[in-house]
């Protein structure tokens, strides 16, 4: 990913809500799934990593990473975006940039 592409994604998530919290019950299966699905649907999500997290921010964010299959667009205090293309909703075009 480019920096242009990064910096284009993090514009589009700076509009957005986290739509997902880890804490103290860490990252789950049930979250996994959750989140991929939320990948499929919108390429672009923002999660906060709530204080009582056994993960630090960046820990959180290349585990779901790793677990979705997506990239980390940016870790910025205690939010996170990641960004995987849809397979079936395809939005965001990033070869353009």
């Amino acid at each position: 990913m480019t920096s242009k592409q990064r910096a284009y994604l993090k514009s589009i998530a700076a509009n957005q809500y986290a739509i997902f919290q880890i804490g103290k019950n860490d990252i789950t299966e049930n979250m996994i799934e959750q989140i991929s699905n939320a990948l499929e649907a919108r390429e672009v999500i923002k999660i906060s990593v709530l204080e009582t997290s056994g993960f630090t921010p960046r820990e959180a964010a290349d585990e779901l990473a790793l677990a979705t299959g997506s990239e980390v667009v940016i870790v910025i205090g205690r939010k996170i975006v990641l960004y995987r293309e849809s397979k079936k909703n395809k939005k965001i075009f990033l070869n353009k940039i």
